[in-house]
């Protein structure tokens, strides 16, 4: 099974959001907008604008499990990205990436390794994971790895030459 299967609604509350993205390589991102990285949003646009012509997409995840800095609603978290960070990359509905009420989708990508070998519950906001255009989870990057870092640039530059 794809991840681009899995269902999700957009932050908009549209559903369907992932299989559109399927043919893609995409960087699935759990954000905050009240985060000491929340500055990666910047980031994550440039990477977004960067690829978006060569078949790549960031994809946001609003998440308010880490230490609740995510407590807005879908028109305010679409608000701040967009004044603040001028974010243009797909936002979903809010979800829990941890714990008994995990979405569906981080079930999956929590079981690939991160460089330092690290698997399962997700660690703070915007950790980062690169999934294939078949939807298969290639690689993890921690929290504190910048959106714009070699090793995540690298990546995504080896998925869209495959």
């Amino acid at each position: 099974m794809s991840l681009y299967d899995i269902p999700i609604k957009s932050l908009d509350g549209k559903p369907g959001g992932l299989a559109e993205h399927a043919g893609k390589t995409t960087l699935m991102v759990n954000v905050a907008s009240k985060c000491g990285l929340t500055p990666q949003y910047e980031g994550l646009e440039k990477i977004h604008e960067r690829y978006q012509d060569r078949g790549f997409s960031v994809l946001g995840f609003p998440c308010n499990q880490f230490l609740e800095q995510e407590p807005g609603s879908s028109d305010e978290i679409a608000e701040f990205c967009s004044v603040n960070y001028g974010v243009e990359f797909p936002l979903f509905e809010k979800i829990e990436v941890n714990g008994d009420d995990k979405h569906p989708l981080y079930a999956e990508l929590e079981e690939t390794a991160d460089a330092e070998g690290h698997t399962g519950d997700i660690r703070w906001n915007f950790e980062k994971f690169l999934v294939s255009p078949k939807g298969q989870v290639v690689a993890r990057f921690a929290p504190q790895v910048e959106p714009e870092a070699p090793e995540i640039t690298k990546a995504i530059e080896e998925q869209l030459a495959s």
